[in-house]
Parts: C-alpha cells; sequence; structure tokens
C-alpha cells in the first residue's frame, strides 16, 4: 500500500506552475563550460540561488498558500523550517495578504531569522532541532486554528516545487537532473513534473553524507532516521516523510551521497568561476557532478543550485575548507631549534620556489613547543594537491619536521 495520492501527478505541477508564475522568477539554467571543462561533459546550471528570498522553497510554500479558501486566509498560516522553507511562507504570505508564523529551532543562522522577520512574518524559537520546531508549530496550529503548511509533506508543496523543473527542461536538453534532497519535497516535484516526457531525464538525488536518512531510507525501502549535523543546512533532515520517499522511491533513479569536503569544494567552484554564492544545501549537486561521476552518469546533466542562503558567519569557514580541500593552500606544523636564524632559514626554502606565505603563527609556550623549541604554523599558498605534496617534500627534504594541520585528500 502506497502513501501517495494519485491525484499528485504531472498535471499537478503544470497547474502549481500556472499558479505562480505572476509572482516567482524563472531563474536561468545555464551551461557551465568551465564547470563542463571541469566534469569532463555538458553541465547546466538551474541557478535557483537567484530566486526570490534565494531558494526555491517560495514555489512550494506559495502553491499551497494561494490555495486556501478565505475563512483559513484570515486564521492565517505556520511553519517550521530551518531557514529557507520559512523565508519562502514569509514571502508568501506577505504577498496574498496571510497572517504567517514560522518556528525556527535555537540556533538557526541569525541571517535566516532576520529575513524572515523583515518579511512580516511572526517568529518563534523552539528547543530540540527541526523536530522540535515541528512539533511547536503543529502545536501553535491547532491551538490557534491556523493551517499548518509543512516543508516537504504536503501535496501542494511539493507541486509547486516541482515547477523548476518544467523551467529546467524547457530551457536546455539534459539527459540526467541532479538534485539536492532533505525531506524530499523539491526531487519528488521534479520527478512528477517530467515523469511523462519521453525521453524522461534521469533523476540522481544528492545527500550530505553526515545527513544521510534519506539516501539510507531510499536503499532500504522504508524510512529510516539519522543524525544530521552538515554544512548543508538546508539539507539536514534526520526523517523523510513517507509521502515523498514513495514518490521518490518509484520515479527517481538513485539517491548519493557526498562529503561536506566535497560540498565546500563546490561552493568554491561557483565562486571562482561564475560569481555565485550558493548555500552547502545549494552546491550539493554540483559536488556529485564534479565527484560522484560513476553514480551520476549522463553526457548532458544539469544540477539544480537549490538556494544561496549561506550563514556569513560560516562562509569564512566553508571557503577555507573547500580551498584546503581542493590543495589551494597548504597549513603545517613544525618545530625550529631556538635559535637565531632558523626562521629566515625555513621562509628562504619557501622563497626560493617563490611561494608565497599567507600566514606564520610562532608557540614558544604550550603543547606545541619544548625546551629549546618553538612551535611553528605556516599556510601557504598552492595550485592544487599535488603542488601541496611537493611543498611538504620539500620542507622535510631540507630538515624540517612537517605535519599538515588539515586533511586536504580529496574524498
Amino acid at each position: 500500500m502506497t502513501l501517495v495520492d494519485r491525484a499528485l501527478d504531472a498535471r499537478s505541477v503544470v497547474e502549481a506552475a500556472q499558479r505562480i508564475a505572476p509572482h516567482v522568477r524563472h531563474t536561468p539554467t545555464e551551461r557551465s563550460r568551465a564547470i563542463s571543462g571541469l566534469a569532463g561533459r555538458e553541465v547546466f546550471l538551474k541557478l535557483e540561488n537567484l530566486q526570490h528570498t534565494g531558494a526555491f522553497k517560495i514555489r512550494g510554500a506559495l502553491n499551497a498558500i494561494l490555495q486556501l479558501d478565505p475563512r483559513a486566509r484570515a486564521a492565517g498560516v505556520v511553519t517550521a523550517s530551518a531557514g529557507n522553507h520559512g523565508q519562502g511562507v514569509a514571502f508568501a504570505a506577505r504577498l496574498v495578504g496571510v497572517p504567517a508564523c514560522v518556528v525556527l529551532p535555537h540556533g538557526v543562522p541569525l541571517a535566516k531569522l532576520t529575513a524572515i522577520q523583515r518579511a512580516g512574518a511572526e517568529t518563534v524559537l523552539a528547543d530540540g532541532g527541526y523536530e522540535g520546531a515541528h512539533e511547536t508549530a503543529r502545536t501553535l496550529a491547532r491551538e490557534r486554528r491556523m493551517t499548518y503548511v509543512h516543508a516537504f509533506d504536503d501535496d501542494d508543496v511539493i507541486a509547486g516545487q516541482g515547477t523548476l523543473a518544467l523551467e529546467l527542461v524547457g530551457d536546455a536538453d539534459v539527459d540526467t537532473l541532479v538534485v539536492p534532497v532533505g525531506g524530499g519535497g523539491l526531487i519528488a516535484g521534479i520527478a512528477l513534473a517530467v515523469e511523462g516526457r519521453r525521453p524522461r531525464p534521469r533523476i540522481i538525488g544528492v545527500q550530505s553524507a553526515d545527513a544521510s536518512a534519506f539516501a539510507e531510507s531510499f536503499g532500504l525501502g522504508h524510512a529510516v532516521e539519522r543524525p544530521a549535523a552538515t554544512i548543508a543546512d538546508g539539507i539536514a533532515v534526520r526523517r523523510p516523510a513517507d509521502r515523498t520517499l514513495a514518490i521518490v522511491r518509484r520515479l527517481v533513479d538513485d539517491v548519493i551521497t557526498v562529503s561536506d569536503e566535497a560540498i565546500a569544494r563546490a561552493i568554491v567552484v561557483l565562486l571562482e568561476h561564475h560569481k555565485l554564492l550558493a548555500e552547502g544545501a545549494g552546491a550539493a549537486a554540483l559536488a556529485a557532478v564534479l565527484e560522484a561521476n560513476g553514480r551520476v552518469g549522463g553526457t548532458r546533466v544539469a544540477a539544480v543550485i537549490s538556494g544561496g542562503n549561506i550563514d556569513p558567519n560560516l562562509l569564512g569557514k566553508v571557503l577555507q575548507q573547500g580551498l584546503a580541500s581542493a590543495g589551494r593552500y597548504l597549513a603545517f606544523r613544525t618545530w625550529l631549534d631556538d635559535r637565531p636564524g632558523m626562521l629566515h632559514e625555513l621562509t628562504g626554502i619557501l622563497a626560493a620556489e617563490r611561494i608565497n606565505i599567507l600566514h606564520v603563527g610562532i608557540h614558544r609556550l604550550g603543547p606545541y613547543a619544548a625546551l629549546g623549541r618553538v612551535g611553528l604554523d605556516v599556510i601557504v599558498d598552492t595550485r592544487d594537491r599535488a603542488h601541496a605534496d611537493a611543498i611538504l617534500a620539500l620542507v622535510r627534504a631540507r630538515g624540517f619536521a612537517a605535519d599538515e594541520l588539515l586533511d586536504t585528500t580529496p574524498s
């Protein structure tokens, strides 16, 4: 027995597209010459980071809210969100003139919280992560008699999310769609949207390996709960909905995982080659295209860049991790005899090879130092992983012990 409502089909997505078209942006689908070169095939980017509110979530939220009857509109809507869905509900509610309340988990990025508040929605913070926010929102919906708009376990939301696929396949001829997956609303909607196309493009879902509940549920055939701690907070869902899982198992070819390091590298690639900012969830599909070729397949591949609302406080760390894991800089620790000229000797080795030194930190006290010796942390520019390995080998060959501070080996 399936929980999928058979009335939810490709026609539902077409109707949703007609309903929301006056209010959402038809975002670009662009062929990336640079990324195509890196991936060894044609790569197209569906740029939902350029959507209103900075993410695709406005599509599903608006489709659901536009269909409320007058009494439900007057009572208002409530939702739980890790950020992007809340912004979508707040934006859609303001557009339609509906009161909105968004429940967020404590620790939600401040940028997302303030964006929801600027859109005019009431915000409530709850303990217990997304699941705790969901329970609080359900309670508020009952107490205030408001309509609950689920982030993914809702037919109207699923149909709305799928509208981006109609734009994508209308703008580019592709054989594979690669889609980030959290609770499964986006990929379920996309799968429904293209179900009747001949030939139908392959659909590959992507999760962070550190939030892999949907991928594991897809493989097992039933929903399971797993921890979710990842830089891709927009897809950090501990358990998929039975509704979305049933659609995805019927219509999607595979759901795979990538590492957080791969996601960070994809964020760097988008910034370097296209001057586009993606959040972790938004870059997950591109990470799979660049680094999971054996499982993604295809010769004309579209990656959905689902959002760009990255926490500014996280961005610096993500870029640092992405650059390091791509071998774009090297951080290492060495130890010097505590006597004049030793630092000059080390920096002279690097200067002779025209290696740019970004940072030097000297530790005379604490666990990094010993009697008569000092610890030294060094960060240098590198071209790639091979160049970083060559620098480590050079330093060691000249008699300096050197331990790399970050694991920069691509996963």
